[in-house]
């Protein structure tokens, strides 16, 4: 790797390419350095977490453009090599989660979930995975999507309380608001159109009326999970970038 780039994607992430897959060894080293970049990742990269994502669903069976992807991070990544994850902590009793989806971008019409946590500055936690399930609207994805962080939202309010932190707010923040109707009021809220999706999408209906997480609204501008959704560019990637890795405040 001689050059770098400004970011870890490639604008046709989401694509599975034309190329002729990768001769055995290539594979091999597809593969490792895959894995290398998914450690990094989860403990002190989270900006590179959607491009990791993306590859680790093509290490089996890589082909020439999931070699081009892994270039592309690979660039990132020595161009930012001293960069640091910093994560602040303003008040323990506060939890601010973030979470959003990309309807149907995956070649198979799957949407793709992105979230993440944090205490004032810095992504303590994110999460960023195609969904295991076709949607049918951005609103049923957004609904999949919060389904996807649920378990994380809830279980980072017991660890915090089992240490002796009581969790007074613990927000989650979306950008759709036909999906904040669904969650806070489930079936009643409910049309035709969505009455198909599972009933465990409203698990977080009766998690928000025993009080265990508070349902906001987020402008789709300052939404900072859209990050962990698809392959942003320019000064979007710039701004949230700061976010996540904590240079500035969420």
């Amino acid at each position: 790797i001689t050059t770098t780039s400004p970011t870890p994607v490639v604008e046709d992430l989401f694509g599975v390419g034309s190329g002729p897959m990768l001769e055995p060894k290539m594979a091999k080293i597809l593969h490792t350095w895959v894995a290398k970049a998914l450690f990094a990742c989860k403990r002190a990269r989270p900006d590179t977490h959607t491009a990791v994502t993306l590859l680790c669903t093509r290490a089996r069976t890589p082909n020439r453009s999931d070699w081009r992807k892994l270039i592309r991070l690979m660039q990132y990544l020595k161009g930012t090599k001293d960069d640091t994850l910093t994560i602040g902590i303003d008040d323990l009793n506060v939890v601010k989660w973030y979470a959003d989806a990309s309807f149907a971008v995956h070649p198979d019409f799957k949407s793709h979930t992105g979230a993440c946590a944090s205490l004032v500055t810095g992504a303590a936690m994110s999460m960023s995975r195609k969904q295991k399930l076709n949607t049918r609207s951005s609103t049923e994805a957004e609904l999949v999507a919060v389904d996807d962080a649920i378990n994380l939202i809830l279980w980072t309010k017991l660890f915090l309380e089992e240490q002796g932190y009581k969790v007074d707010k613990n927000f989650l923040f979306q950008d759709n608001k036909s999906a904040i109707l669904l969650e806070k009021n489930g079936k009643k809220s409910s049309s035709k159109r969505t009455r198909a999706i599972n009933i465990r999408y409203f698990f977080v209906t009766d998690q928000a009326e025993k009080g265990n997480l508070r349902i906001d609204y987020c402008p789709t501008g300052e939404m900072v999970a859209d990050f962990f959704t698809k392959p942003l560019q320019g000064d979007a990637f710039e701004r949230f970038r700061a976010q996540i890795m904590g240079k500035v405040a969420m």
